[in-house]
């Protein structure tokens, strides 16, 4: 099975900020760059499109668009445009969104059902389809087609998720299923399995769909300050993630003071709560070596592609180049 190695950013950047990145991530054999598409964030596409002329080989997408936000019909059109600029190709990533209450935005239900349809709208208008689409939430007139230029073939959609009924839905419609927050081995096999009810149910052959493990990523030659800056950074989205993951006991106090320190702007003191095994399974943190190792687990338990998220290093630019210089040629057995 190939290994594959993504970069992913926050949408909280200038243009040149983003062109930037782009040159130089292609420095390095990164597969892919995944843009996020969090409230009250910049949405995705922008930023690829201004980074896409300045990637060579790596596939960019966002990880993951919500369709309670945007419409599959927008996500189609976007992707199109992408596709025309990206030299490496596009994917798509889809998900239910967190945080939406939050910011005002009302979740589509029920949920599985929309991101059914969605899926199924985006293929239809980029494959040049006509006719229409039935849908309960995303229906589609007979006259309805692509007005654009299309991509030359099938574009991967990724489905982003950390639940059951959702990763069987992806295993019968999606090419990849995203765990967001995670960098723990042990939750690639139960997410394998959850994927092999939806291959199977869609009869398609177990493993057709892979899975992606992506978290929080710092690394730097100064390894204790890069485990406090991830430990920090984790802290954040601990309390949404640990009760999640099905493979480490539940424990509602440490989520409860984890979120309150957080509330109360008290970082440090919700980082030192955060134990060292803790912060290996939701993040990727430490020196060159520590994510080598980390990335080797994921990869042993049978995850696809590894995608190294934000902010990458104590000094962004720093981390990356660590990234590309250092920990995608041991993965990848470069010399």
């Amino acid at each position: 099975m190939a290994r594959e190695i993504s970069i992913a950013f926050q949408t909280d950047k200038s243009p040149a900020q983003y062109i930037a990145l782009a040159r130089l991530v292609d420095r390095y054999a990164f597969d892919a760059v995944s843009v996020y598409c969090d409230a009250p964030f910049q949405p995705s596409y922008g930023p690829l499109l201004l980074m896409a002329p300045h990637l060579q080989r790596a596939r960019l997408g966002p990880a993951a668009v919500s369709p309670s936000r945007i419409h599959p019909i927008d996500i189609a059109a976007e992707t199109a445009l992408l596709a025309g600029v990206a030299r490496g190709g596009v994917y798509i990533g889809i998900a239910r969104g967190a945080w939406l209450a939050e910011h005002g935005i009302r979740e589509l239900e029920p949920p599985l059902t929309a991101i059914r349809e969605a899926v199924a709208v985006v293929r239809y208008l980029l494959s040049g389809a006509e006719g229409g689409l039935e849908g309960a939430i995303f229906p589609l007139a007979a006259h309805v087609r692509a007005p654009y230029p299309l991509p030359q073939g099938p574009i991967p959609i990724l489905i982003g998720t950390w639940g059951r009924r959702l990763a069987a839905l992806a295993g019968e419609i999606a090419d990849e299923v995203k765990v967001g927050g995670s960098a723990n081995p042990a939750m690639v096999p139960v997410m394998r399995g959850w994927i092999a009810a939806g291959e199977r149910q869609a009869g398609r052959p177990e493993g057709s769909v892979g899975v992606v493990m992506g978290a929080v990523t710092v690394v730097d030659e100064d390894r204790e300050r890069a485990r406090q800056a991830a430990r920090r950074a984790a802290a954040l989205y601990l309390p949404v993630v640990l009760p999640l993951d099905p493979t480490i006991p539940a424990d509602p106090e440490l989520i409860g003071r984890l979120r309150a320190l957080v509330n109360a702007g008290e970082h440090d003191a919700a980082a030192a709560l955060i134990s060292d095994d803790l912060l290996d399974r939701f993040a990727f943190a430490g020196a060159p070596a520590d994510l080598i190792r980390q990335a080797e687990a994921l990869f042993d338990a049978g995850a696809a592609r590894i995608e190294f998220g934000t902010p990458h290093g104590l000094d962004p630019a720093t981390g990356i180049r660590l990234l590309g210089e250092q920990v995608i040629p041991a993965l990848k057995g470069q010399s």
